[in-house]
């Protein structure tokens, strides 16, 4: 069924061994998710009083003060800074853009000033805010942060990632204190993050995608303090008019949270999963081992390291060639420079892994 919906398309089949990732559709919801969605998406009903009723459902889920439900983590951010800079202001929200807001900087560590699939400073900029970079590269510190502030602060965010930088950074208990000490809202971006309940004690506002660790659709949640949940829903009738997430992609999401709280841990299975490939590591240039998820996850991958000058192929090339097979097998690259590349096994099916294994061989040449 879901080769033969794919071919109706001209569409390749694709193996993800990336991770959650928004250039492959993130998750694949459950049969119970996606029953969810029918049932929601056949029938009518009153939106506001859903976006209100919906937004207390996962506020009692997350244990955080209010929360309402948007269509991804990054429209998450662009209303998120509008409601904090428009401080829920109807002629300011539906005006935004057009007229100068005096308080509008928003303060993000230069480590954290990351591209994901687009750049965070866009999503800042697109809701109304002004970038103001803290820090260095290689070092963000709380002076740093308190440094920045000015009568112009409006928010300071924080990105909780394993695209930020990770060495040498505050944590983000350090800069909540920050942000507590100079009365400043302070904004999280937790959306891949699975520790939900973890970021509502250490922010003001916290975003979360819905389609990534939680594994419903495409959708996310914007959850914190009722004041600032209140500031951010007025944009709903604003920017956020062309951000909409629909009702089916609201209770799939209700659904997918519903057994996100009950999801057992899967980790172990999923690194007994990656013993298939410890095979290639008697191919001459290869070196398979597993490592923990760089941002301190519970997720392990396997790290295939490749010595170019013994396996006659780079990461780099090993990565491309493999994408762009008759089935495309999309790897997770970030090292593909440094010589290395993962494979995550959480989206994996079937005999996905077998034929991960296989190819390697085949276009390093060892059969």
């Amino acid at each position: 069924m879901e080769r033969t919906l794919h071919a109706n398309y001209g569409l390749k089949r694709v193996i993800n061994a990336s991770g959650r990732m928004s250039i492959l559709g993130v998750s694949a919801p459950t049969d119970s998710v996606m029953e969810a969605m029918k049932q929601g998406g056949q029938n009518y009903v009153e939106m506001a009083d859903l976006v209100n009723k919906s937004g207390d459902y996962v506020a009692n889920h997350l244990a955080s003060e209010a929360a309402v439900i948007v269509n991804s983590a990054s429209s998450g951010i662009v209303l998120s800074v509008a409601g904090l800079i428009t401080e829920g202001n109807r002629r300011k929200s539906d005006r935004l853009h057009q007229e100068p807001i005096e308080k509008n900087e928003v303060i993000l560590l230069k480590g954290h000033n990351v591209h994901y699939g687009a750049p965070i400073e866009t999503m800042v900029y697109l809701g109304g805010g002004t970038v103001v970079e803290a820090g260095y590269a290689n070092e963000g510190n709380a002076e740093h942060i308190r440094e920045a502030i000015s009568s112009k602060t409006a928010a300071i965010l924080y990105v909780q990632s394993h695209h930020a930088v990770q060495k040498n950074i505050l944590s983000v208990e350090e800069a909540y204190q920050v942000a507590q000490e100079k009365q400043i809202p302070f904004i999280v971006d937790a959306a891949a993050e699975g520790a939900l309940q973890k970021y509502i004690n250490y922010a003001d506002v916290v975003i979360y995608s819905g389609s990534k660790a939680i594994e419903g659709p495409t959708s996310g949640i914007v959850a914190g303090r009722r004041k600032y949940i209140e500031w951010i829903k007025v944009q709903l009738h604003g920017i956020g008019r062309s951000m909409k997430v629909g009702k089916e992609s609201i209770f799939g999401l209700l659904k997918a949270l519903d057994e996100y709280a009950n999801k057992p841990d899967n980790s172990l299975l999923q690194k007994e999963v990656l013993t298939e490939l410890e095979d290639l590591n008697h191919i001459s240039g290869i070196t398979v081992t597993v490592v923990q998820d760089e941002a301190g996850r519970a997720i392990y991958r396997a790290r295939i390291q490749i010595d170019a000058n013994i396996a006659s192929i780079s990461a780099k090339k090993l990565t491309q060639q493999l994408r762009n097979g008759n089935i495309a097998i999309y790897t997770r690259d970030y090292g593909a420079n440094q010589g290395f590349f993962d494979i995550d096994p959480r989206s994996l099916k079937n005999d996905d892994i077998h034929i991960i294994k296989e190819s390697i061989k085949t276009y390093v040449g060892g059969m």
